[in-house]
């Protein structure tokens, strides 16, 4: 029996988009394989509001983290973390050689624009990586604001990673000034994971090219030089058959409209935060909330993995808590495809077992 996801990531995809998944090779090299990676660039930039040239990447999101932090640094990262994933981008700056200082919250604590101010005013760091949706403590940046201290910078690289809110909430790159906006395929898009898509600014690109030891397979410049030179192609073989369902997919989002399609996922948030508030305590402040998933404070220290697995009969499962926070929380996603009323059958199947009153 398929168990139905509530997980942040990989989520449910739909059967159509699987289904457009098996669709028979072409060359790589092809004119049909240009046109299909133009489709795909020219769609993902009205989802990402963005006018900036659009890459994609036969990786997780985590490649196209570590080709930004690699080729954009001409001089020193300033590492804003919120839990696993900033501290993972951290971790692949010192792995590949990076200059770079971390900034950490609390667990459960956005990073803020004092914060960031306070780091770039030493003029130490010419790039900056906030993450934008934090997996693991479910809080959201308050991006809007960060971005205002940034402008003050404008010789600083602005790297986003939204792989788990693009698609789900409005990211709005151009008016907030990000220079590589990175997100990947197995969250809010509701696609199988494997491909990672990123926007670049003609300043990153700049930034990029002064920079000697970018590597090669996730070398920025390298790719977007290749696909203007060979007409939106890519210089490795891409993954064909996520493209050709990214293509299918993004259309589908179009044509449930983005307002539509961001409103979906904010009701589907206020519903789950207040069913977290009546039975059990939220971990983020109301204010920094995620709108794609939930972390949920276990106060009535419940075992999440005993309640996992009679979600698991019942053709449910949602997540434990990551890293420190394993036990002491849960997650439920609530993003991509699903729906406020399969969000409502899940919570109700949780008290049933739980008898939650």
């Amino acid at each position: 029996m398929h168990k139905r996801l509530f997980i942040p990531g990989p989520v449910d995809v739909a059967p159509d988009v699987l289904e457009k998944m098996g669709t028979q090779m072409i060359g790589h090299r092809s004119k049909a394989a240009s046109v299909l990676q133009r489709s795909i660039s020219d769609k993902m930039r009205k989802l990402m509001f963005t006018e900036n040239e659009i890459l994609l990447s036969t990786t997780s999101g985590s490649g196209l983290m570590e080709g930004a932090i690699r080729c954009c640094t001409r001089k020193r990262a300033a590492v804003f973390s919120v839990g696993a994933f900033g501290d993972r981008w951290y971790k692949m700056a010192k792995a590949n050689g990076v200059p770079a200082d971390k900034f950490s919250s609390e667990l459960g604590q956005p990073t803020t624009p004092e914060m960031v101010e306070e780091a770039l005013a030493t003029g130490k760091y010419d790039l900056v990586t906030i993450t934008h949706n934090e997996t693991s403590t479910a809080i959201m940046n308050p991006v809007e604001e960060i971005a205002e201290v940034l402008k003050k910078y404008p010789d600083v690289i602005f790297c986003l990673d939204t792989v788990s809110s693009l698609g789900g909430t409005k990211i709005d790159v151009d008016k907030l000034g990000v220079d590589v906006c990175i997100t990947s395929t197995q969250k809010c898009l509701g696609l199988p994971p494997g491909l990672a898509i990123c926007s670049l600014s003609q300043k990153a690109l700049d930034a990029a090219r002064q920079v000697e030891n970018r590597g090669l397979y996730l070398d920025l410049v390298e790719i977007y030089d290749y696909i203007q030179k060979k007409d939106y192609q890519y210089p490795s073989t891409p993954s064909l058959s996520h493209m050709f369902a990214l293509d299918y997919q993004l259309d589908k989002i179009l044509e449930e409209g983005l307002e539509n399609r961001f409103a979906r996922h904010a009701e589907m948030a206020r519903y789950v935060r207040d069913w977290a508030n009546k039975h059990f305590e939220m971990l983020a402040e109301e204010k920094y909330a995620s709108n794609t998933l939930t972390t949920i404070k276990n106060t009535k220290e419940i075992s999440v993995k005993d309640l996992n697995k009679e979600l698991d009969k019942r053709g449910y499962e949602i997540s434990n808590g990551y890293g420190d926070l394993k036990d002491v929380t849960f997650r439920i996603a609530h993003m991509a495809d699903t729906t406020l009323d399969e969000v409502k059958a899940l919570l109700v199947t949780i008290e049933e077992i739980l008898n939650l009153k």
